[in-house]
């Protein structure tokens, strides 16, 4: 009897694995869907492309599957696509990570190149074309400045992008102004 009783309980495992084979994966799939919608808010779009697209990829076979009756494959390219969606949430987080400090160091580079080329001007003399000269460039280490307020701005609310086109423009400008501006010795 204690023998039929295991049996019936291996038999009773057996079917339970079967059956949870028998229809699709959706908890899986909604996991995968998940991921995928916290990977783009993440930023994997624009910071892990590669990663996002697996993923989407890997849930795209895993409906397929599901359409053709194959729930062990669909259940395998659901889990795929979820640990692919979570894998691109962190290369994401990474990468935006290691390029806020990138653009951190440009904008403390530049304030400090701005404020040293403003001290270097030292005051206006000489003639009045040269004092007029003199409070142009000035006025253009005030706007580089203000621009550079503005891409601290952008770092603080996340536009990476922005602020760096912004430090790229001012950099372009300062290294410009700096040959214009500095005598020859």
């Amino acid at each position: 009897m204690r023998r039929v009783t295991r049996l019936t309980g291996v038999g009773l495992l057996f079917a339970l694995s079967a059956a949870a084979c028998a229809g699709p994966p959706n908890k899986e799939m909604d996991q995968a869907e998940g991921a995928i919608e916290a990977a783009r808010a993440a930023g994997a779009a624009q910071y892990a492309a590669t990663e996002l697209a697996a993923a989407q990829e890997a849930l795209e076979g895993a409906l397929e599957a599901v359409d053709g009756r194959d729930y062990r494959l669909a259940l395998s390219q659901a889990l795929e696509s979820r640990d692919q969606a979570q894998d691109a949430a962190r290369v994401a987080a990474d990468t935006r990570e290691r390029l806020r400090g990138e653009l951190e160091r440009a904008l403390a580079e530049l304030l400090l190149l701005v404020t040293e080329t403003r001290q270097r001007l030292g005051e206006a003399a000489g003639t009045a074309a040269q004092r007029a000269a003199h409070d142009a460039r000035l006025g253009a280490l005030s706007d580089m400045d203000s621009r550079l307020q503005e891409a601290g701005a952008m770092l603080d609310s996340g536009d990476y992008t922005g602020a760096r086109a912004i430090l790229d423009d001012v950099r372009a400008r300062l290294d410009t102004f700096v040959e214009i501006a500095t005598p020859p010795r």
